[in-house]
């Protein structure tokens, strides 16, 4: 599920060039990058999956292609962190979440963002009371976050994922549009890359739960 693209206009039409190739890197983000005939005078660049999508028209040369592939990622960090709570917020939203799902019962100690989960959406620790959201969350619809908050708030009252365990989560009535949601990452993620190995050769994530 794509976010919403963002719009620029070239300024000019460059001369016609061979495209470079598609794929560029940047971080830990792939970017991809699409040319279309049809597009005369606008650039979009979306998030899919783990990757980003940048769409240039196609007479476009290789400085403009790197010029605006630059231009695109930084609109799209900065959309991505005015979508990110802070972890001030995200405690907000778990209290909440917390009482009107759970009856205030889950009050966890802690609630922040981290970086070093890389195969977990989130993560808690009953004990200290603690709970984690994976960075790579950012972005993301708001109902997916709140997901995968309720996911960790019950946690705090009920360990493993049996029937009890569900039967808090059905009381959140997009729980299985959040799952699909997640599941359509995933599934993103693990689609074979142009020039890379088979999809088998790769890391995988968690399934959601």
């Amino acid at each position: 599920m794509p976010a919403e693209p963002l719009n620029s206009a070239t300024g000019r039409r460059p001369a016609d060039r061979p495209p470079p190739p598609p794929h560029h890197s940047s971080g830990s983000s792939e970017v991809e990058v699409r040319r279309s005939s049809r597009r005369r005078r606008t650039v979009s660049a979306y998030r899919e999956g783990g990757r980003t999508i940048v769409l240039l028209p196609a007479r476009m040369s290789a400085a403009e292609e790197r010029r605006w592939v630059g231009v695109m990622l930084d609109k799209l960090a900065a959309q991505d962190e005015r979508r990110r709570p802070d972890d001030e917020e995200l405690a907000r939203r778990a209290e909440r979440l917390s009482h009107r799902y759970l009856e205030g019962r889950a009050r966890p100690g802690s609630v922040r963002w981290v970086t070093n989960q890389n195969t977990r959406w989130g993560s808690c620790t009953p004990a200290e009371g603690s709970i984690r959201l994976s960075h790579r969350l950012r972005g993301m619809p708001a109902y997916v976050i709140d997901y995968v908050l309720l996911h960790e708030l019950a946690h705090l009252l009920v360990p493993g994922h049996g029937p009890d365990f569900w039967r808090l989560l059905a009381r959140y009535d997009r729980t299985e549009r959040a799952r699909g949601f997640l599941e359509g990452v995933i599934a993103a993620d693990r689609l074979p890359r142009p020039g890379s190995g088979a999809a088998g050769d790769r890391d995988g994530a968690e399934r959601p739960q």
